[in-house]
């Protein structure tokens, strides 16, 4: 791959409006199409194996909200809000890829709707 000139990348970089950036990330995805909200559980090995901090970095990078948190029945349960295209990107992760040492068994989605806006600012682990 040929580097670009500093000029001429940095015409060819798309750039955030300023606005975006000052309103954050949760303002921003509101305004990337239509919102989604779904719950999901994922059954297998995911308890023990890093499966909730992997779930964690993997929304961040992806550019969802929500949630992550194990259940006592051995499962991961949570939550997913952002824009459509993100969410179900997110939800392809969670039914085939998962942390490292994982394995899963299945993962049910439930409650899947339009929402307005964003109930959650970032996406966190809960206990």
């Amino acid at each position: 791959m040929c580097p670009l000139p500093l000029a001429a990348a940095a015409v060819a970089v798309p750039r955030t409006p300023l606005r975006l950036l000052r309103r954050g990330l949760a303002a921003a995805m509101s305004t990337a199409g239509r919102l989604i909200t779904v719950d999901y559980e994922v059954f297998g090995r995911v308890q023990g194996v890093c499966f909730r901090m992997y779930t964690e970095d993997e929304a961040k990078k992806i550019g969802v909200v929500g949630w992550v948190k194990n259940t006592s029945k051995g499962t991961v349960t949570g939550q997913l809000q952002g824009p459509e295209e993100k969410v179900n990107s997110m939800k392809s992760w969670l039914c085939k890829i998962g942390s490292p040492s994982s394995r899963i068994d299945r993962t049910n989605f439930s409650n899947e709707k339009i929402i307005s806006k964003l109930e959650y600012s970032n996406f966190s682990i809960r206990y």
